[in-house]
């Protein structure tokens, strides 16, 4: 990813674009077959470096002239024809596009990764007991493999928003100064559709001189959406890494990996706190481009400096941060064990179960529900909720003690979750591979 932001990328963009325009323009006869060529060569060649656009730059200041007069340097017999009818928003916007559908398609990757362990830590997990928590207390029994189920589902619904968003973001122009496409002649629709063509992109319906930047502000806010999502993973993580409650870790080298520098005995959740620091950044980054949507008529320059700044950072963190999730849940350790002896010490996570029971016994639900609340109040006789539901009159005179006890087996409600996370599985599984 890293690379496709590159400064030499970008100028290889760059150039594509001014070889897509040229090679158009020969088509349909604007200008000649052999100036094309010349320009064609000098980018296919690498004839143009990096270096001498700088030099370029710092004389006449203005970046993608360097970039034209430094290929027309190159370009033989085409030096003439480079950049003809074109302003600087057509190359750049255009290399922008390119530069997001090769960025959104390595996200994309991330994100069918990242979906592939979830659904098989949920296929795994389907039926392994662990105790639903709500408000930070524990609530009623669930599986882990079910809680697996809702992070896959979520992230192949952020995968989707991506496919939906990409064709709007993989827009480039060749339509001149105001968007008119004026400086192309009575040929400019075919030239600013020849060169999409030759790009694989499409072209803004109505562009002003600048792309709109709607698109860029959507796809921000659909990073800030997937860094809710990547923090909403990581921190349910931390959570469950906690002493006290210890059910699940993130993968540690015993061997050489330390903690801490003074308590040795620390195994912290890093990875996870590492994406929960950089997807607050993340979301930070979706300002700018609201605000560089309102720009002064047909352009002003107060997007540009930001954009370079915020889409490449925004779009580089997110795949860190999707890559850092990766390997804590392609090798994060499930103690079962442990979640087993949570659930067994959890107070009162099945009064769901025999509230329902006492109703269909045809006892009012708010008078099982109360009668159950004074069985699980502080203080109540009894030291577990099996031994006061047994020896409560109340619940006597509708259940035997063997009654109790399988109404209090959470074992009822977990297979509630194995089969729901069945068919969720069953759901996720054949998008997986789209």
């Amino acid at each position: 990813m890293r690379l496709l932001f590159s400064r030499s990328r970008r100028l290889e963009r760059a150039l594509e674009v001014e070889a897509a325009l040229a090679e158009t323009q020969a088509e349909l006869g604007i200008i000649p077959l052999e100036a094309a060529r010349g320009i064609r060569e000098a980018v296919s060649e690498r004839r143009v470096s990096l270096e001498r656009v700088d030099e370029l730059e710092v004389e006449l200041r203005h970046d993608v002239m360097a970039i034209a007069r430094a290929l027309g340097e190159a370009a033989g017999p085409g030096a003439g024809y480079v950049h003809l009818g074109a302003t600087s928003a057509d190359i750049t916007d255009t290399a922008l596009a390119l530069e997001h559908r090769e960025a959104l398609a390595v996200l994309r990757q991330d994100l069918t990764g990242l979906s592939r362990v979830l659904l098989e830590l949920a296929r795994t997990h389907r039926a392994t007991p662990e105790v639903g928590r709500t408000h930070g207390q524990h609530a009623v029994p669930m599986s882990f493999g079910y809680k697996m189920a809702g992070a896959a589902a979520e992230v192949l619904r952020q995968r989707e928003r991506l496919d939906e968003l990409a064709p709007r973001l993989a827009v480039g122009k060749m339509a001149g100064a105001v968007g008119t496409g004026a400086g192309f002649g009575a040929q400019a629709a075919e030239v600013e559709v020849g060169v999409m063509r030759r790009l694989g992109l499409t072209a803004d319906e109505a562009p002003s001189q600048v792309v709109g930047r709607d698109r860029i502000a959507e796809a921000t806010n659909w990073l800030a959406l997937l860094a809710g999502t990547c923090e909403r993973l990581s921190t349910e993580v931390r959570n469950l890494q906690r002493t006290e409650i210890a059910e699940v870790s993130e993968p540690f080298d015993e061997r050489h990996q330390v903690g801490s520098s003074t308590m040795a005995q620390k195994r912290n959740p890093m990875a996870s706190e590492n994406v929960t620091s950089l997807a607050r950044l993340v979301r930070a980054f979706a300002l700018p481009p609201l605000e560089n949507m309102a720009l002064w008529h047909e352009r002003d320059l107060t997007n540009s400096a930001n954009e370079r700044i915020v889409m490449p950072h925004a779009i580089l963190l997110t795949d860190d941060m999707l890559h850092k999730l990766l390997r804590v849940f392609g090798a994060l350790r499930v103690d079962a064990a442990r979640m087993a002896t949570n659930l067994g010490s959890s107070e009162g996570s099945m009064t769901e179960n025999l509230m329902l029971a006492l109703a269909a016994k045809g006892v009012a639900r708010a008078e099982a529900h109360e009668a159950l609340r004074q069985l699980t109040r502080p203080g109540a006789a009894g030291t577990t909720l099996a031994e006061r539901a047994r020896s409560d009159p109340y619940i006597a005179r509708h259940f035997s003690p063997a009654e109790v006890d399988s109404l209090l087996d959470p074992t009822t409600y977990v297979q509630a979750a194995a089969a729901k996370t069945d068919r969720v599985l069953a759901q996720l599984l054949p998008k997986l591979d789209r």
